[in-house]
């Protein structure tokens, strides 16, 4: 099972690497890890994805709630939380192709970034479900290169 994990960590030197070594150290895999300070400077949230069931889910978040410099641990359910995630993707295209990949761009209010002879670098911001839409169909004009920030969430209420 898929868990977005969202931790509330002082914003000091050294607590990305404890957060990271906790995972790496029990075993546990970071699908994405997104890391940036919040409205307080000396404050900084971290957005994990992570994969296991409740109980492995439950012993994360216990150790993670023991590191020192650790403020806020939460655990996002389906519904709590809204998500984003940002992805540049370089897709080939010819003179023929070049129109229709544009005109999906504009469908998914993605934006082109870069533009080359024989390629066009795109932007798109979205949840998981939309930019994995946009990078299927950007699959059929071939995808030279992708970079996705990795998840950012925040709670609804």
């Amino acid at each position: 099972m898929r868990h977005t994990i969202s931790i509330l960590v002082e914003n000091k030197f050294g607590v990305l690497t404890r957060v990271a070594g906790l995972f790496s150290g029990r075993g546990y895999n970071i699908d994405s890890l997104n890391v940036a300070p919040t409205h307080d400077p000396t404050a900084s949230r971290m957005t994990v994805v992570t994969h296991g069931d409740e109980a492995t889910l439950e012993q994360i978040i216990k150790q993670l709630k023991k590191l020192p410099d650790v403020l806020k641990v939460q655990d996002f359910r389906d519904g709590e939380y809204v998500d984003r995630e940002l992805v540049l993707v370089k897709v080939a295209v010819d003179s023929k192709s070049r129109a229709e990949v544009m005109q999906i761009t504009d469908i998914f209010r993605a934006k082109i970034v870069d533009v080359q002879s024989k390629s066009l670098t795109i932007e798109i911001t979205g949840d998981e479900s939309k930019v994995g839409k946009f990078l299927e169909l950007m699959n059929a004009f071939g995808v030279l290169d992708v970079t996705r920030t990795g998840k950012v969430a925040m709670p609804r209420k």
